[in-house]
């Protein structure tokens, strides 16, 4: 089965602002790691191959990114950042729940179709790499972005908490190996369900 190249737009890299020529070289970079992982896994991967792959020297490498896990949460951070956004509220007939049922699962889901970016985003998107934290202070931002828009109006705080620890759970439970992501969004829609129905006035 043909796999779908990694999209990475020009952007800025983690606290950087890059010229054209220096996000080419980012966008290199990643298209190489996503190379390199579906080579070797996670666990062989180095940013200094990443690098020989991309056709660069590994302080170019380094410059951009000091280590594998920042690389590899830079890739997911990008899969989910360019993920269509639902149409507004007042765009579509689908009702909240569905509404947000398809946003949690969009975000799920992000790399469901790559094992090995999957199984490398379990363990680099928890590093404590100072740039990891800024990336994935960055993808929670977002996806309480993209939950809250899901709604369309303002939300209780505990529901969103609520829907996102356990989004959050069921994806632990993808990566330790006891669930496999075609469960996500039957799983999704049951835990969306629940919690709606219990802010439900009586």
């Amino acid at each position: 089965m043909s796999k779908t190249p990694v999209q990475v737009p020009v952007a800025e890299a983690t606290r950087r602002h890059l010229s054209v020529r220096q996000s080419q070289t980012v966008d290199g970079l990643l298209q190489a790691a996503m190379e390199e992982l579906r080579a070797v896994g996670y666990a062989e991967l180095t940013v200094r191959n990443v690098a020989r792959r991309a056709g660069v020297a590994p302080a170019t490498a380094y410059n951009y990114f000091a280590s594998k896990e920042h690389l590899v949460t830079e890739v997911y951070w990008r899969r989910f950042v360019t993920q269509p956004e639902l149409p507004p509220v007042n765009g579509t007939s689908a009702d909240v729940a569905d509404r947000v049922i398809a946003a949690l699962s969009a975000f799920a889901l992000v790399v469901a179709d790559e094992a090995e970016l999957s199984a490398a985003c379990t363990v680099a998107v928890l590093a404590e790499d100072p740039d990891v934290k800024v990336l994935r202070e960055r993808i929670a931002a977002e996806f309480r972005r993209r939950l809250a828009d899901a709604f369309g109006h303002e939300v209780d705080a505990a529901v969103m908490r609520t829907l996102h620890f356990a989004t959050a759970g069921l994806l632990l439970q993808v990566g330790t190996g006891h669930l496999d992501y075609e469960a996500i969004p039957r799983l999704l829609d049951e835990v969306v369900r629940t919690v709606l129905a219990g802010t439900e006035q009586p």
